[in-house]
């Protein structure tokens, strides 16, 4: 069973049916040296090519021993996933950010060629190293936001992430910079079902994201994410981290039963992102193990939205408590940080989850928050199974792949 167009009736109607493209700004996509030879697009994959058939019984689990199953004081103690910018880091970043203004191109066009960030190779590997190889995340401070126009920070971002990655498609219209902050009402536009018994109705993932609400743990659909904070809140909106590593072999010592759940397919509709209702819907495991490597992919969000479908197989209980289980896991295990103007956060979807506690603005004072935001493929990333390629496309180690792009127009950079 896999991804498809249905026929039948939906729980829910569309409160609001269009799914807006204006968080942030489209963007020209960049030329790549990498170059992906050629996969069908993950939305036009045969549902059978979407399904994890082999699913592992409990007996066959074991303790993951990986840096990146780590624990909230392991990780607090901790320096090998955070860096200070230096001084010669920011003259660097001064005099790229200079030579770009000169060449009076707009920020869209930011890459490693337009805008190369000569200096700065060894903390890019670093970066790379620490995502994949140790904890799964990095944080980098003290980039002076104060000093720089919005659209060069932008620039900048989009540079950082090309020569970190590659920038990946975040909408069905290209944009692959986005911003993160309080759209108000307008937030509804992004996907909002009826539901009965809710004033408010059930949010779609972007539609929260778009809020002054919290979010729960979750991974994105690309190899890293990526947030660059501008603006604090006057209040709240925490970023919390937990290693799924971490999770997993908590469930194995605890609920082995409920583990086991994790690694067989879970229904996730494709509502908000990719479509303004409940009828795309596609197969896949939270957990998932292949060549020794871990990944995960979560959004309980796109599961609660599936089961809005009446033609969609419903959630066992046994899985739906496996889902409480791993989201209590998450809490008990997870580190905070609050995010201050000029860090760049970094997380490996693979094996990290991150959540948003609710915050408060006031732009009378200035503090409402800004994030930008990317979505990067990773030259060194893991293979993932099969089953991903109904989210990822190209699912081997190191490929160009994640995201959601427009339509017929998947991995085809720059975008006509």
């Amino acid at each position: 069973m896999g991804r498809g167009r249905l026929s039948g009736p939906s729980k829910s109607s569309i409160r609001s049916s269009s799914i807006s493209s204006s968080i942030g700004h489209p963007t020209a996509l960049s030329s790549l040296d990498r170059k992906f030879a050629g996969q069908p697009y993950c939305q036009d994959r045969a549902a059978s090519d979407c399904v994890a058939m082999d699913i592992p019984n409990s007996a066959s689990h074991s303790p993951i021993a990986e840096p990146c199953a780590w624990q909230r004081l392991s990780i607090g103690e901790s320096t090998a996933w955070t860096c200070e910018l230096d001084g010669a880091q920011l003259d660097y970043i001064a005099t790229a950010l200079d030579g770009f203004a000169q060449s009076n191109q707009p920020w869209e066009t930011a890459d490693r060629t337009t805008l190369p960030l000569t200096g700065l190779g060894n903390l890019f590997a670093r970066i790379r190293d620490e995502l994949e190889e140790g904890s799964g995340l990095f944080r980098l401070r003290g980039l002076p936001v104060e000093n720089y126009s919005l659209d060069q920070l932008k620039a900048f971002y989009l540079s950082f992430g090309d020569h970190v990655g590659q920038p990946v498609s975040q909408s069905v219209i290209g944009q692959r910079l986005m911003h993160i902050e309080d759209k108000g009402e307008k937030s509804k536009d992004y996907g909002v079902l009826d539901k009965e018994g809710s004033d408010e109705g059930f949010r779609s993932s972007r539609s929260r994201a778009l809020s002054t609400g919290g979010l729960r743990f979750h991974t994105d659909r690309c190899d890293v994410v990526s947030l660059l904070c501008v603006r604090q809140a006057r209040q709240g909106g925490h970023s919390k981290i937990a290693s799924a590593v971490a999770i997993h072999n908590a469930m194995l010592e605890r609920r082995p039963d409920l583990l086991s759940e994790l690694f067989s397919a879970y229904p996730r509709s494709r509502f908000g992102g990719e479509v303004s209702d409940v009828s795309d819907y596609y197969m896949l495991p939270v957990f998932n193990l292949l060549d020794s490597k871990f990944t995960t992919h979560y959004s309980r969000t796109y599961i609660e939205a599936s089961q809005e479908n009446a033609d969609v197989p419903q959630l066992r209980n046994t899985q739906n408590e496996a889902l409480d289980l791993r989201a209590e896991l998450a809490n008990e295990l997870c580190f905070e940080m609050t995010l201050q103007p000029g860090d760049i956060q970094l997380l490996n979807n693979h094996v990290i989850y991150h959540a948003r506690d609710p915050y408060v603005d006031d732009a009378s004072t200035g503090n409402k928050q800004l994030l930008l935001w990317l979505w990067l493929s990773m030259p060194n990333s893991r293979p993932l199974p099969d089953s991903y390629g109904v989210l990822f496309g190209p699912t081997e180690a190191g490929a160009l792949r994640g995201g959601i792009w427009p339509p017929g127009k998947a991995y085809q950079l720059p975008l006509d």
